[in-house]
């Protein structure tokens, strides 16, 4: 049994850190299709025109592989968690529902902005069917969300003799974690898409030897969108710990290794945890932050983990998870601010070679970030699997042989992985920027299409 709990534990985990990758991309990406045609058409610019033309053709490929993963949840929530299912489906089943009108809008209206370049004399009335585009696309990552939401926070409900009694499915779905979660899943979307694009556009002005005025466009467009997403997403963060210190102190706990009650308590900055001693090495202390940001109070008390049952109690190894997710914010941030100081002030540095170097690293330090986040959203509310109400060994399969399972789908996703990346690169190396029939009408003295 505990074996079978393990592999599904990780099956699912490995599952969701798949297609939460792609997913992440096809909520931020459509904004930036827009915002880059938009600018386009005010500013008569043809190049931020392609830049759109060539990224929805990109996306086009990202959201066909987040379907299949998508589904993939869907089946596997019914397979390796049915005790979940059972309990929780009367609950959570409307957003799932309303997650597929919102798919179905961004689909269908995907189709059409595809489908529509150049038919219109108005270039505004083609840039309007991105708009339902944005609003799909986000809308159905923050009605998913509101199911994790639900996990972690459970309302609309109460439990007699083992039965569900005073359903509220709207309620279910505006628990108190779910503006912080929504807020922050949104947030961060948008900033790792950027940080993944700035990273794309840098290789080919760094490796590719491409300082072409499109591509440096491009890096000014994507390094402004990492820094405003990237603040929204440390108030984002900012709210969670407020929330988290509300409702869920032990995880707050295990995220900074406090380990005893505490007022007045430091906010660490990286550290070893020796959970035999208790004791912290090689951290940075920063003395009342934590309990200032918890509460915005620098007196107030933080409760540690030892407060709490040891059987309740997440582990305290998702304190890295923690750390790397924040750093790799504050990196993200620090970077963009830098560059686009650089690029107003007319700096030589913006364009140089450790720039762009740094740019490149952006984008895998993004997705591990994100990535990171959401093990330490998952991992931090062991050992239930709704908040309070169900714990994980309750809740699993009885059926044997997940282990067989979970290598089968690891090879499938590697398949995955490798088939849409041969596509993708493919694509674009095939036809790089400089020979698309737009940029050359652009440098013949064609200019934008009207």
């Amino acid at each position: 049994m505990m074996i079978d709990l393990l592999f599904s534990r990780i099956l699912t985990g490995t599952t969701l850190g798949f297609h939460i990758f792609f997913a992440t991309l096809g909520v931020g990406i459509p904004v930036l299709i827009s915002l880059a045609e938009l600018i386009g058409i005010r500013k008569k610019d043809p190049e931020y025109i392609l830049l759109a033309r060539r990224w929805s053709k990109g996306f086009v490929i990202l959201v066909a592989v987040g379907v299949v993963t998508g589904t993939t949840i869907g089946f596997q929530l019914n397979l390796l968690w049915p005790r979940f299912m059972e309990l929780a489906g009367e609950l959570i089943s409307l957003p799932f529902m309303m997650e597929a009108f919102a798919f179905f809008l961004e689909a269908i209206f995907l189709g059409i902005y595809l489908y529509t370049w150049g038919r219109f004399k108005n270039p505004y009335l083609h840039w309007l069917f991105s708009l339902p585009v944005i609003i799909g696309s986000s809308m159905s990552a923050a009605l998913i969300t509101t199911v994790n939401a639900f996990m972690n926070a459970p309302a609309g409900f109460r439990i007699v003799d083992g039965q569900l009694v005073d359903i509220d499915p709207l309620a279910a779905i505006l628990n108190p974690a779910t503006p912080s979660k929504v807020f922050h899943v949104l947030s961060s979307s948008y900033f790792t898409t950027a940080c993944a694009l700035v990273a794309l556009t840098a290789f080919f002005i760094l490796f590719r030897k491409k300082r072409i005025s499109y591509f440096k466009k491009a890096l000014t467009l994507t390094m402004s969108f990492a820094l405003v997403t990237g603040i929204l997403t440390a108030v984002a963060g900012d709210v969670s710990a407020k929330y988290m210190a509300a409702y869920n102190p032990e995880k707050l706990a295990a995220a900074e290794a406090l380990f005893e009650t505490t007022k007045g308590a430091p906010l660490l900055v990286g550290g070893l945890v020796d959970k035999e001693t208790q004791e912290i090495h090689y951290k940075i202390e920063l003395p009342k932050m934590l309990s200032f940001l918890s509460f915005g109070d620098f007196n107030a008390e933080v409760r540690g983990l030892n407060a709490f049952p040891k059987e309740v109690q997440p582990p305290v190894e998702i304190h890295y998870m923690f750390q790397v997710m924040v750093a790799a914010g504050v990196f993200g941030i620090t970077l963009s601010a830098l560059f686009l100081w650089g690029r107003w002030r007319k700096k030589k540095y913006t364009f140089s070679n450790w720039m762009l170097r740094l740019a490149v690293l952006l984008g895998p330090v993004g997705i591990v970030g994100m990535e990171c986040g959401w093990i330490f959203t998952e991992i931090g509310r062991k050992p239930w699997i709704i908040y309070g109400v169900m714990k994980m060994e309750d809740a699993v399969t009885s059926m044997t042989g997940i282990r067989e399972y979970f290598f089968l789908f690891v090879l499938i996703y590697l398949l995955i992985a490798l088939a849409t990346a041969f596509v993708m690169i493919s694509f674009f190396k095939k036809r790089p920027v400089e020979q698309d029939p737009q940029y050359r009408e652009i440098h013949s003295g064609g200019g934008m299409r009207r």
